[in-house]
């Protein structure tokens, strides 16, 4: 099954680290073709040497999630190159660590650009030429922020919220031509997403949650992330022992609500 994903052309948005460098390297060694953007180009690059691809099979796309008004321009350059898309891997974004009552509502502003108008924009730049190809997979990374709230998260949990409002729709809207959606929710993955989170005023947190030291590889994560775009999964949650939360939410909200509350925010 892996083969599967022999030449075909894959974009992947926050590729300079975390889970989307881990997914470049991986579908690198499964000879697929790939675009790499994140804001950071010297990154990219980075990544692109460690895939080994060479220039025929990888266009590095440097571009800012805050800033994807031109999504349409970004699209038809990957177009320009390899004539189509066949996965859009929506996967950058920033986490957040402040108290709703201290976050400025800027702040906010910028976590749902980031992580819900980005997405949205790139998808809908892409959709046209899915639909020509009359297939094409869209892969969203949300989190099991976006099944339920928690502390110092609350823009960042609205915006992944959104994200499930908006592609369980457009899936059911898409499908006929071709198109699939997977949606993934990632719990505690090692990786510097804590790190890069935002304060109440938008400055960088800087501080590794111990939560995430001890938490599944992105390396892992990204290989179940590819197992699930190929049997044709509409949702997948992948973590640890804090996946048991989301099941408690739905089946079990008052002992959830009493767990819940005795997490630890990092």
């Amino acid at each position: 099954m892996e083969t599967e994903f022999k030449d075909k052309v894959i974009w992947i948005t926050g590729a300079s680290s975390g889970i989307g460098e881990a997914l470049a390297i991986e579908l690198a060694g499964r000879g697929s073709r790939l675009i790499l953007s994140a804001r950071r180009e010297d990154e990219l690059k980075r990544v692109a040497k460690i895939t080994g691809l060479s220039d025929l099979d990888l266009l590095i796309l440097p571009f800012d999630l805050k800033k994807t008004e031109n999504a349409s321009g970004l699209a038809a350059q990957v177009i320009n190159k390899f004539g189509r898309i066949d996965v859009l891997i929506n996967n950058g974004g920033i986490s957040q660590r402040a108290e709703a009552i201290e976050t400025k509502i800027e702040t906010d502003r910028e976590l749902m650009e980031v992580n819900y108008f980005a997405y949205v924009n790139l998808t809908k730049a892409v959709l046209p030429y899915m639909k020509r190809q009359k297939s094409g997979h869209i892969v969203v990374v949300s989190s099991i922020a976006g099944k339920f709230g928690f502390y110092l998260r609350s823009g960042y949990s609205a915006a992944k919220h959104a994200l499930h409002g908006f592609f369980e729709s457009m899936r059911l809207e898409t499908e006929k031509y071709g198109i699939k959606t997977l949606i993934v929710c990632p719990g505690k993955i090692k990786t510097n997403i804590s790190l890069n989170a935002v304060s109440a005023d938008g400055q960088v947190h800087n501080k590794m949650d111990q939560s995430h030291i001890n938490a599944m590889a992105a390396e892992e994560c990204a290989k179940k992330i590819l197992h699930a775009v190929l049997t044709n999964k509409e949702e997948v949650l992948i973590g640890g022992k804090e996946l048991i939360l989301v099941k408690l939410k739905r089946y079990l909200p008052a002992l959830f609500g009493k767990l819940i509350r005795k997490q630890s925010p990092y």
